[in-house]
């Protein structure tokens, strides 16, 4: 186990049947082991090949089927979980109709520890097929929660039975991968305890951050991709929705196609404040969404495409927000997840200064800052020293200049108003996790990379048709490379605007000039600039790497990588 700045174990406050798809990509992981389709380092060829046809999967005369052999399991943690309708509160008065899990906005934490089994039972009680995907965990392939990649997708009335050790700590995620369901309401934290923690802390906090706009004014996300796509279908993971309909009214939005889908989020309200954005001309049969001008410097320009009516932490809006109470002097860690569809935040807690500990789960050598900007799907761990008062923790829609606020409060006194910009927002911003360093248990040895795989993301917002090497995403499209390689994955930003770039099952190191960076999941790719990703290909199977905007990724900016057992 690691040591950190303080040894002082803590006492936080708690509170495979494959699809259609499947015949296709894994026609392509039978193969994966010949090494024939990517670039080997300091080589060069196709890095993917084109799979057709239908039928049985076969390797050496024998049906291809997740082999993987399980690891030692610790304790079984036995959960149900229900993916149902739902009309939820997010503060002020508002309700919204939408889908969450369980009736809860956040949905319920769910928390185990490192070297556990996890086996929650997904009941659909939702008009439309879903699935989970778990966000950061290197979980075993069948469970990985990717319609018609590594399960066929939970018909309603029907239920799925995820069962996976957890192996290592963490704060991580969990949401739907179908569509464009992650702009609702079914997102939860999926905490992974250390049980040999080395922190010291006597509080702990989880933020989720969230753009809203499901069941606001009668907007749905599918109406919200309409506007983006101008009517023309999706290409992602299967939301062949009915356009025009709205999912607060009680209609099915979407059904799987037979690809993979990223769907994730909550609703809005009220268009948020901004003064250097503006609508853009209204397309589609809902209220316009749509908005120019978002600008970030941080992003290298472009930030968004959606003005969402509603920013959200836990659930809440700024005017009525979630609260923290704790006492002057305690030492809180923050756990902090940006559950949004298309919206980036940058988050500071007035009047503090924030310790990074973790990000997307995994230690780094500890950084001070006064701000933080998260991506879609991004997850930092933060330690502070909770001074006397009532102090806005506020989440800033980067670019688009609406807000999130959350309270933490140690004493009495009115709250903070929802307009709150606390200094620290503008102060020290820590813009990425490059300059983060790992933490020495978790750093990758240097070695070099047996292979070399480059990815093109393309595409713009002007015909909205994101893409990775000119190509949205197909199942036959597959990019292979061989167990037990370093592979480095080197992804090429040739469009104007910035993207979170996530790979599924694995944990990856962000390459530097002379050595490897903090260990990441998720990562963000400015415009015009490459980003290179380290990994191990360590856990065999069909494993996809997207764009963690919803709506570029259901529009077509996803692939898979492959590997055989």
């Amino acid at each position: 186990m690691y040591s950190q700045d303080h040894t002082r174990p803590a006492s936080p406050t708690r509170r495979a049947v494959l699809g259609a798809g499947i015949a296709a990509a894994g026609t392509a992981l039978s193969t994966a082991c010949s090494g024939s389709g990517a670039e080997r380092a300091g080589g060069t060829g196709r890095a993917a090949t084109d799979v057709g046809g239908e039928g049985s999967v076969v390797a050496d005369g024998k049906k291809l089927r997740p082999t993987w052999t399980p690891s030692p399991e610790g304790k079984l943690r036995g959960l149900t979980f229900t993916a149902t309708p739902a009309t939820v509160g997010i503060g002020g008065g508002r309700t919204v109709r939408t889908s969450v899990y369980d009736g809860e906005l956040p949905g319920k934490e769910v928390r185990i520890t490192a070297g556990d089994t996890l086996e929650l039972t997904l009941a659909n009680h939702l008009p439309e097929p879903t699935t989970v995907h778990w966000h950061g965990i290197a979980l075993r392939n069948d469970m990985d929660g990717v319609p018609d990649v590594t399960q066929p997708p939970i018909k309603p009335g029907g239920s799925f039975t995820y069962r996976f050790r957890a192996p290592h700590p963490g704060t991580y995620w969990f949401h739907p991968h179908l569509g464009l369901q992650i702009d609702r309401g079914m997102y939860a934290p999926l905490i992974v305890d250390d049980p040999n923690e080395p922190l010291a802390y006597d509080a702990e906090w989880i933020v989720q951050l969230d753009d809203w706009i499901d069941g606001v004014g009668g907007s749905s996300p599918e109406d919200v991709f309409d506007q983006l796509r101008k009517g023309k279908p999706a290409m992602g993971h299967g939301s062949a929705h009915k356009r025009g309909n709205s999912h607060g009214a009680g209609s099915v939005p979407s059904r799987p196609s037979g690809g993979i889908a990223a769907g994730y989020g909550p609703p809005a309200a009220r268009a948020p404040e901004r003064d250097d954005a503006s609508p853009a001309p209204k397309r589609g049969k809902g209220p316009d969404r749509l908005m120019t001008g978002a600008n970030s410097p941080l992003l290298g320009g472009h930030a968004g495409d959606v003005a969402y009516p509603h920013y959200l932490i836990n659930g809440r809006t700024s005017d009525d927000p979630a609260q923290f109470r704790a006492r002057a002097g305690d030492r809180i860690r923050l756990r902090i997840i940006n559950a949004g569809a298309e919206t980036p935040f940058r988050v500071a807690l007035g009047g503090h200064r924030m310790t990074v500990t973790h990000s997307d789960g995994f230690p780094v050598r500890h950084h001070r800052t006064d701000s933080l900007l998260l991506g879609m799907g991004e997850r930092y761990d933060v330690l502070i020293t909770a001074k006397d008062g009532v102090f806005p923790l506020t989440a800033l829609a980067e670019g688009k200049n609406g807000a999130a606020m959350a309270v933490l409060r140690t004493a009495g006194g009115a709250l903070p108003g929802p307009t709150a910009r606390p200094a620290e927002l503008r102060r020290d911003v820590l813009p990425s996790a490059r300059r983060l360093r790992p933490h020495e248990s978790v750093e990758f040895d240097r070695r070099r990379p047996d292979r070399i795989l480059k990815l093109t993301f393309t595409g713009g917002m002007k015909d909205y048709d994101w893409g990775i090497d000119h190509r949205p995403y197909s199942p036959d499209r597959v990019h292979h490379v061989e167990r037990g390689e370093r592979v480095r994955l080197v992804v090429v930003n040739a469009t104007d605007m910035w993207h979170p770039v996530h790979l599924h099952g694995h944990t990856f190191a962000l390459a530097g000039i002379d050595s490897l960076g903090a260990r990441k999941d998720t990562a963000t790719v400015l415009p015009h600039n490459k980003l290179v990703l380290d990994f191990d290909a360590d856990n065999p199977g069909l494993w996809m790497l997207h764009c963690h905007n919803i709506y570029h990724s259901e529009s077509g900016m996803m692939t898979t990588l492959a590997y055989g057992p």
